[in-house]
């Protein structure tokens, strides 16, 4: 059974998410769209992922406040990679309040056991559920 256009999405976000925080390029939409470009991403994955990328760009030292508020033992710069990638997008989501608060850990808990580890996709849970918490999604 393929994947939901919106899980193909959440991936082309990280995609793109991962491509900039590694660079250390300034520019996300332009790495972003340039990515998206030469994979092809079809219509409905980008729509979705360029949400995603556009909120973070905007709100990036906000989301990161809001990261740290729920890693008291990390620094948001001492994450890996792939951890600090996919907790922004579940964070952007969270803020875009379009699904439902357990569905958006359910899908970064799996892709972060995907793209990382198992010690990842706990630790993503933990996070994203403590942020759930803290902003009011869930009781």
């Amino acid at each position: 059974m393929p994947a939901r256009v919106e899980t193909r999405g959440r991936a082309r976000a990280l995609q793109a998410l991962y491509a900039w925080d590694v660079r250390g390029e300034p520019d996300l939409l332009r790495i972003a769209a340039t990515l998206w470009e030469d994979l092809q991403v079809q219509p409905g994955e980008l729509e979705f992922a360029e949400k995603l990328i556009r909120w973070i760009a905007a709100s990036r030292i906000q989301l990161d406040a809001d990261l740290a508020e729920v890693t008291t033992n990390w620094r948001v710069e001492r994450l890996g990679a792939i951890e600090r990638c996919v907790l922004r997008l579940g964070i952007a989501e969270f803020a875009q309040g379009l699904t439902p608060p357990k569905v958006v850990i359910q899908e970064y808990v799996r892709m972060a056991e995907r793209y990382g580890t198992a010690r990842a996709a706990s630790f993503v849970n933990g996070v994203l559920d403590a942020h759930a918490r803290r902003v009011g999604a869930i009781a």
